[in-house]
C-alpha cells in the first residue's frame, strides 16, 4: 500500500436557510471581502479543530445572522479553492438545508452588506451573475428544491438534529 504525505486543507460548511414560507436567505457579502466580495450567498464559514460540521454550522449561523436554526438534511458535499487553486486555498465542505427554529430577525454582521428572503424560482432569476460563488449558489438552491421535491415530510424529520444555540 502507498504511503500517504500528510496535507492541511480547510473544512467549511454551507447553510442554507429557509423560512416558514418556503424562502431562502439571501446574504450579500461586503465590499472589502478577501473572497467573494460583493457577491450573494447563504452562511458560509469554516469548520475549527476539534469541531463537528453540525456545531460549525450552529456557530456560523448565529454569527452570521444571528438566528438558531434546525438541520434539515445534508444537501451535498462542495470541494472548491478559495482563491487560487493552490493547497492552502482547498476547501472541503458539507451544505445543509436549514430552517428557521423560530420567527427571528436576521441580524446584520461584518461579512455582509444586506440579506434578502426570496422563494427559489425569484432566487434562481436574481442569480444571475456568472462568478463561480453565485453559479454555486444557484446550484446548490436548484439541489435543495429538487430534494424537497423527492423526500417526504417524515424523511426530514427523521434527519433533523433538533439542536438550537441559545
Amino acid at each position: 500500500m502507498p504511503k500517504h504525505e500528510p496535507g492541511t486543507f480547510l473544512a467549511g460548511i454551507a447553510g442554507l436557510i429557509r423560512n416558514r414560507n418556503g424562502a431562502y436567505l439571501m446574504l450579500k457579502r461586503v465590499p472589502n471581502r478577501d473572497f467573494g466580495a460583493d457577491v450573494w450567498e447563504c452562511v458560509t464559514g469554516r469548520v475549527n479543530q476539534e469541531e463537528s460540521f453540525e456545531d460549525a454550522l450552529h456557530r456560523e449561523v448565529k454569527e452570521e445572522t444571528g438566528l438558531n436554526v434546525t438541520i434539515d438534511f445534508v444537501v451535498g458535499l462542495t470541494h472548491f479553492y478559495r482563491g487560487e487553486a493552490v493547497p492552502e486555498n482547498e476547501l472541503q465542505g458539507v451544505m445543509f438545508c436549514c430552517s428557521i427554529a423560530r420567527d427571528e430577525t436576521v441580524t446584520s454582521d461584518a461579512e455582509h452588506s444586506e440579506y434578502r428572503w426570496l422563494k427559489a424560482g425569484e432566487a434562481i432569476a436574481f442569480l444571475t451573475a456568472d462568478d463561480p460563488g453565485t453559479r454555486w449558489f444557484r446550484q446548490t438552491i436548484l439541489r435543495t428544491e429538487r430534494m424537497l421535491e423527492t423526500v417526504t415530510t417524515d424523511w426530514i424529520d427523521i434527519h433533523k438534529d433538533g439542536v438550537t444555540i441559545e
